[in-house]
C-alpha cells in the first residue's frame, strides 16, 4: 500500500499547523494510519498531538549520532513517534526540523529530512496517509519538496480573510503551477479558511484564482484556548463536525480537482481588497532627504495646546517616541475617537485612546514596518484591526 501524501501551505501563524493536527488527528479517529510530518525548522507541527510534547527532530538527532560516531546506529524509534489518542486510536508524528535561527538554510534541513526518511522505504509503510505540514513560503527550493518532487499528490493551502495570507496563498498557488509547467504531478485541490469572521474576503479571492474552498472553520474563542494548551478540538461540537466532514470529503475525493489555477498578478489582487498601486512611479530618496538635511520638516501638533485631551496627548507622544514619527495632525471625533495623521501621510483611527493602548501602537508600529502600503489604519477593534 503506497500512502497517500498530502501537503498543507499557508502563512505562518495562520493557524496552520494546528488545523493539520486536527485533520491528522481525526483521520486516526476514523481508522485511517496517518503520519504527520513537520516540515519547519521551529518543529512545533505535532505538539498538539502529543499533550504539547515537542519532538526531538530528525535532523537534531542525526546530529547527535553522527556526534557520537553512532550514524548508522539511527534508526525509525529515534525519528517517528506514537501518540495514543484514545479510542484505540493511534497516530504517528515527526518533525524533519533544521538548523538554529540564524545558522543555515532550513530548506536544506527540510530536504536532508526527507532524504533520511526515503532511505528507510517511506513509500512503503503501512499507512493510508502521509500528511506534511509546511512552512508559509516557497521562495526556498526545500520547502518547496513535495511539489518539485511530486511527493505530495495533494496541496491545500490554508488561509484566513487577511491581506497577507491570501498574498501568500497566491504565491503558493503560482509555485505549483510552475512545477506543473515543468511536469510536476502534485495537484492544488482547493482552500480551507481558518478563523472565518465572515467578511467574504478570501471567497472573493479564491474565486478569481479558481480555488474551490474545502472547508470554511469560524474564529472561535474555545478553539483558540484549546490551541494554546495543545489541546485538540474535538470536545467542541461544531469543531469536530466540521473536521469530521472535512475526513469524510478528503477520503472519498468528494471534490473536484481544478483544472485551472490562474494565479493573481499584483494589481489583480490589490482589486480584491478595493485597492490599486499608484500609477506615478515612487519618488527616489536623495542623500540630503536619508541624511536628515532635506527642508523644512512637517509641523507638528503642539501638545501644549488645551484643545486636546490628556490621553490623547499621551497617544502621541508614544507615537512620536516609539515610532520616531510626528504627528500632524490630531482630531477627537464623535463617533471614531481619535484620529492622528502622521507625517508619513497615514491616519489612525484608535477611537478611546486609553483602551487597549499598548495593543494598538503595537499594531500600527507592526503594520508601519511590514513594508505595507497603507493609507488608513483602524485600530479601534485590537482583535480585528482594518487597514487600506
Amino acid at each position: 500500500m503506497t500512502p497517500r501524501m498530502i501537503a498543507i501551505y499557508g502563512k505562518g501563524g495562520i493557524g496552520k499547523s494546528f488545523f493539520t493536527a486536527n485533520l491528522s488527528a481525526k483521520m486516526a479517529l476514523k481508522g485511517l494510519r496517518v503520519l504527520q510530518l513537520g516540515c519547519d525548522p521551529k518543529h512545533d507541527s505535532c505538539n498538539a498531538l502529543f499533550g504539547g510534547r515537542s519532538l526531538p527532530t530528525i535532523t537534531d538527532q542525526w546530529r547527535l549520532f553522527k556526534d557520537a560516531g553512532r550514524e548508522k546506529e539511527l534508526d525509525l524509534p529515534h525519528m517517528i513517534f506514537k501518540a495514543d489518542l484514545g479510542r484505540g486510536a493511534y497516530v504517528f508524528g515527526a518533525e524533519l526540523g533544521g538548523p538554529e535561527v540564524g545558522r543555515g538554510c532550513g530548506g536544506r534541513g527540510i530536504s536532508f529530512g526527507f532524504s533520511l526518511l526515503e532511505e528507510r522505504g517511506m513509500a512503503n509503510w503501512a499507512l493510508d496517509y502521509i500528511v506534511m505540514d509546511f512552512l508559509g513560503d516557497v521562495v526556498c527550493g526545500g520547502f518547496a519538496t513535495p511539489i518539485a518532487k511530486s511527493l505530495a499528490e495533494e496541496i491545500i493551502i490554508v488561509a484566513s480573510h487577511d491581506r497577507m495570507s491570501l498574498y501568500a496563498a497566491n504565491n503558493i498557488a503560482r509555485a505549483v503551477n510552475y512545477f506543473q509547467s515543468i511536469g510536476g504531478s502534485a495537484r492544488l485541490i482547493g482552500m480551507v479558511l481558518n478563523r472565518d469572521d465572515g467578511s467574504g474576503v478570501a471567497e472573493r479571492f479564491a474565486a478569481r484564482v479558481g480555488l474551490p474552498i474545502l472547508a470554511k472553520i469560524p474564529y472561535n474563542p474555545a478553539a483558540r484556548a484549546l490551541s494554546d494548551r495543545c489541546q485538540l478540538l474535538f470536545e467542541l461540537p461544531e469543531m469536530d463536525a466540521i473536521f469530521d466532514a472535512l475526513v469524510n470529503k478528503l477520503h472519498s475525493r468528494q471534490y473536484t480537482i481544478p483544472e485551472t489555477i490562474t494565479p493573481l498578478e499584483y494589481d489583480e489582487f490589490l482589486a480584491v481588497f478595493g485597492a490599486s498601486e499608484p500609477s506615478d512611479p515612487p519618488q527616489g530618496a536623495t542623500l540630503d532627504d536619508l541624511m536628515g538635511r532635506d527642508g523644512q520638516a512637517s509641523a507638528g501638533i503642539d501638545l501644549n495646546s488645551p484643545d486636546y485631551s490628556a490621553e490623547s496627548k499621551r497617544l502621541v507622544r508614544r507615537i512620536m517616541q516609539e515610532m520616531g514619527l510626528k504627528v500632524t495632525r490630531l482630531i477627537e471625533e464623535p463617533e471614531r475617537g481619535v484620529v492622528v495623521t502622521t507625517e508619513a501621510g497615514w491616519q489612525a483611527v484608535f477611537g478611546n485612546p486609553a483602551e487597549e493602548m499598548d495593543a494598538k501602537i503595537a499594531i500600527l508600529a507592526a503594520l508601519r514596518h511590514s513594508g505595507e502600503k497603507f493609507r488608513l489604519a483602524d485600530l479601534r477593534f485590537t482583535a480585528a484591526p482594518f487597514y487600506e
